[in-house]
């Protein structure tokens, strides 16, 4: 059955599938980890506990959610020596040395560091565990900005030069192939998405709990509290950010892959006094135009050109064989950007009911942010999908094409491993996030309980002293005793 589909888009499917699912993890404990690392830098400030609490809290999830990632992750790049082998012959003297150095800088930083995080408070004191906590959350900042370098680079090709013979990219210069000209803008809306991708879930769950409280008639906890608070401050402060910086990353994607932003925009046909910003519309690939089309006249013009009457050119200028999927691109940009325009709105909510004084008093604002926990990595997905599927049918954009970076693979090879890691995947990966959700179901207590670095049995990592030092604080008369 599976020999009558076709290898390549069957190889495509598969890396579309992996990768995202890996981009879900990265998104959330980017931001994860910098909230507990501020979180741990205020308990350390404040001696309140509630941080202390929201820091024990936090930081089982982050485990989960960080292993699932590197795991994830691990298993992505593998298929750049199966399906894409290709690719990575062609591609690989330019973008190997970064994704090396990814592993070799970020990837080690965050887990040489992780250890200690996560279980090292009482054994080396509260300033290294204090390093820590910031060595890992800029290590995961570190690991986006290499990964982000080179999935930037097969955007905005610089800095090489193609073998004559052998077809390969071979590095001129290396700083430009890593600044490459949509690195910057790429890197810091991805970073700023991530922050409002955790954001949204802490807020999402503090929500919950606070709806749960107040369905109960108890006063929400300190720690709840405190954690819709400064979730709620996130998203009202990084919102407009990153709509500014989706603003920046749209013109210099017009200027560098004009292609992409007309499949954006749904403008088939050119427009030379100014084109219309489209809000609602089905792209129709095979007639080349934008049936059922609800626009605003010269919107996008003003928008992507600053001025109203600019100049836009349309697909009609372009070969049909060098045209995105435009409804893919079409409609996932329009659930990027309406997703952005409601976290703005929730951040604006919160701050007014805030200087009413009922940001834990406002029903509705909790309901809202409790349906919005995973607009973040909805959004991100709709992003990344925007990007990738932009950029077709060049793997290299202009350079290299999808069709000829394809290993010369079996379809059914191909489609029985994408069988196989859908069903691991949602086997596995599955279990670990019905677990997070079942940590994330109940609210953060008071003495909220530390993960534990040593087992009950007879094996202890550091010897009875460790085993004592990080028992709570109920079983050191048992211990002392036995």
């Amino acid at each position: 059955m599976l020999g009558s589909f076709d290898a390549v888009l069957l190889a495509r499917i598969q890396f579309a599938f992996t990768v995202s699912f890996h981009f879900l993890f990265p998104a959330f404990t980017i931001g994860l980890a910098s909230y507990l690392a501020v979180l741990n830098g205020l308990w350390l400030w404040t001696r309140e506990h509630k941080y202390l609490d929201l820091f024990r809290y936090w930081v089982k999830i982050f485990a989960i959610a960080f292993a699932m990632g590197v795991v994830s992750g691990i298993v992505m790049s593998y298929q750049f020596g199966t399906n894409w082998s290709v690719f990575s012959d062609k591609a690989g003297p330019v973008i190997g040395a970064p994704m090396a150095y990814e592993v070799l800088s970020a990837f080690f930083l965050e887990a040489g560091f992780l250890g200690i995080m996560l279980f090292g408070r009482d054994k080396v004191g509260e300033g290294l565990h204090m390093g820590a906590c910031l060595a890992v959350a800029v290590g995961t900042v570190f690991s986006a900005f290499w990964i982000i370098s080179v999935n930037s680079w097969m955007h905005t090709p610089v800095g090489f030069e193609i073998d004559a013979e052998t077809g390969q990219f071979l590095p001129l210069d290396f700083w430009q192939i890593v600044f490459n000209p949509s690195f910057p803008y790429r890197l810091m809306h991805t970073v700023t998405a991530a922050y409002l991708t955790t954001a949204f879930i802490v807020g999402g769950v503090a929500a919950w709990h606070l709806l749960g409280q107040r369905r109960k008639r108890q006063l929400a906890s300190p720690a709840t509290r405190t954690m819709f608070s400064m979730a709620m401050w996130m998203a009202a402060i990084v919102a407009p950010v990153q709509i500014f910086l989706g603003d920046l990353h749209g013109i210099n994607t017009l200027e560098h892959q004009p292609v992409k932003v007309m499949a954006m925009e749904g403008h088939y046909e050119s427009h030379e006094n100014g084109a219309p910003l489209y809000l609602f519309g089905i792209p129709n690939d095979e007639t080349q135009r934008l049936d059922y089309a609800l626009g605003i006249p010269k919107l996008s013009s003003l928008i992507l050109k600053h001025d109203l009457n600019a100049p836009l050119a349309g697909l009609d200028t372009v070969p049909d064989a060098d045209q995105p999927p435009v409804a893919i691109v079409f409609w996932a940009f329009r659930i990027m950007v309406g997703l952005g325009f409601a976290m703005l709105g929730i951040g604006l909510w919160s701050l007014w009911a805030r200087w009413r004084g009922r940001l834990y008093a406002a029903p509705w604002l909790h309901r809202a942010a409790l349906a919005m926990a995973p607009s973040g990595l909805i959004a991100v997905l709709a992003g990344w999908v925007t990007t990738e599927v932009g950029r077709q049918p060049f793997t290299v954009y202009g350079l290299l094409r999808t069709a000829d970076s394809a290993a010369p693979l079996d379809a059914p090879a191909v489609g029985a491993t994408l069988i196989a890691f859908i069903v691991v995947y949602f086997a596995v990966f599955g279990a670990g996030t019905y677990y997070i959700l079942r940590l994330m179901s109940k609210p953060p207590s008071p003495d909220e309980p530390r993960l534990k670095d040593v087992s009950d049995g007879p094996i202890r990592s550091g010897g009875r002293a460790a085993a004592y030092d990080d028992a709570p604080q109920g079983a050191h008369a048992t211990r002392t005793k036995g």
